[in-house]
Parts: structure tokens; sequence; C-alpha cells
């Protein structure tokens, strides 16, 4: 059985000062570190771009007790081309909507839930009750699933993320009750996950990343990314193994030994995302 913990979902953003201002200003997040890096990822962790770029970690809380937002940033990319893959992400704030209304940020409506757009098209459904201060007020990240029982059969039968909700059309997964949720919505249709196509983060202990690998290969299932080890410079470096569901959403599962090392809140960090925006001359070329 797999110790999952969910760590963050990550979000390609265009806009580096629009994007700022949405994540800090209107949904009150914390930039929590900030890394710069000279060229592409072994893992694509930015996409399929060997250019720079950067990654910034944002969210209500540290990364050890919170399910947090990781926004890739590829220099010189000026938009991307959204797809249906990406639902929506839950918060429970209604400080946030109160934030948009003072800052003039469109509250919009849909099947009458409430809901913030960020800069790059993303959705972010809003609750509108207090933010809870003894838990993170991150409750789901929301995907699109073009056959449910399929995608429960991976997640459920293959993964082993435990079921806590079930409708027609939709379920809600996850490792542990009091923990961020994974919602897999049908759409009834195929799922195209364009160019801004992001991926969620789980950890799990180190010695249980083989037995993924062991379980997805048997089930012969995809592995976009075999066992490696990635580099941050100054930090820690982690082993991952990044998968991809019978949708082709992608999973990548880190080792939490070294993850809660590499994680640790840079307190210089929020300084340093201005720094870089400031000094970011990719935008006009």
């Amino acid at each position: 059985m797999i110790s999952g913990r969910p760590l963050h979902f990550v979000f390609k953003v265009a806009n580096r000062t629009l994007t700022a201002k949405f994540y800090r200003d209107i949904l009150g997040m914390k930039v929590l570190r900030h890394e710069e890096f000279s060229e592409g990822c072994e893992a694509l962790c930015n996409g399929p771009y060997a250019n720079r770029w950067s990654k910034t970690m944002i969210g209500y809380g540290p990364e050890d007790t919170h399910f947090v937002v990781e926004l890739t940033y590829n220099y010189g990319i000026t938009s991307y081309e959204l797809g249906n893959d990406f639902v929506g992400l839950t918060i429970q704030s209604s400080e946030a909507l109160k934030r948009a209304a003072a800052n003039n940020w469109q509250v919009k409506e849909q099947n009458g839930q409430k809901y913030l757009e960020a800069p790059d098209g993303y959705k972010f459904f809003i609750i509108d009750k207090p933010q809870p201060v003894d838990k993170d007020p991150i409750i789901k990240v929301s995907l699109a699933s073009s056959n449910l029982a399929r995608s429960i059969a991976y997640w459920n039968g293959l993964l082993g993320l435990k079921i806590f909700e079930k409708a027609e059309k939709s379920v809600l997964l996850g490792f542990g009750e009091d923990q961020a949720k994974l919602e897999l919505v049908d759409i009834g249709g195929p799922v195209n996950r364009a160019k801004a196509y992001g991926r969620i983060a789980f950890s799990c202990p180190y010695d249980q990343q083989p037995m993924i690998d062991q379980k997805i290969q048997a089930a012969k299932e995809t592995i976009l990314t075999p066992l490696i080890s990635l580099d941050t410079p100054g930090k820690a470096t982690v082993r991952v193994i990044i998968l991809a569901d019978p949708d082709g959403h992608e999973i990548c599962f880190v080792d939490d030994e070294s993850f809660r090392q590499l994680s640790q809140f840079d307190p210089a960090s929020d300084a340093d995302l201005d720094k870089f925006i400031k000094a970011d001359k990719s935008r006009a070329k």
C-alpha cells in the first residue's frame, strides 16, 4: 500500500507580474520558495522547453502541512493554449472574495459556484465561508476524466487512493482524511491537455517508489519518467517517478524524505520573485 501525501499542482504561467498579484493579493497566498533554472528539467518539470525557467511555490502554509501551487514560468513564452483537462481548484475563503471585490477582480459563477479566474485562465472555485486557520483552505483539485470507471480503476485500484465520495459523474479520492483531495469529473468526451497541461504531485517514502514503478509496469500503464534524481541548486536532491493516467494527466511521486528537506520555507523567496520579475526582459522580445 502506498503511503502518499498530496503536495502541489503545477500551473504553467505566462505573465509572472499579473500571476503574482492574483495569488498574493487576491487569493492571499504567500510565496514559500522561488527557484531559478538555467536550462530545462530532465523530467520535463517545465514542459517540453529547454530554455531558462523558474519555479515558485505558493500557498497558505508550509509545504509539510499544506497543499500548495507550483507556478512554472518559461522565459520567453507569452501564452499557453488551455485544454479541458483542468477543471478547477477549490478553496474555502470568503476573504478571497472580499479581496477580489476590493481589487476589482471579477467574481464569476458556474453552476451556482463562485470562482475566480487566474490570469492564464485557470479556475479557482471559492467556498464562501471564513478561511480556516487550523487546517489547509485548499479543499480539492478537480481534473477531467473521459471514462470515470477507468479513472477509478487507475487511481483507486492501482495507485491506492481511497474513495471518499462517489456520484454518477464524479469521484473524490485521496490518501488521508485531513488532506486535500483529488476530484475526477466525467466530462463525457475526450480529455484535451493542449499546451498548458499541469501535473499533480504526491510524496511517498523512498522505499515505496520502486513498488510504484513495478505496479505501473505490471499493469502496462504509462511511465513518463522512470526513477530519476533531480537537483535543485543549493538544495536537496530528490528522486521522482512520473506517470500518466489513462487520460494523460501527469502524476509525480517524489521521495518524501528528500522533499521535506527541499521544500523548507525560504523567507527571501518573496523578494527574490519580485527581483526576477523586474529583471525579466524576455517577454519584450
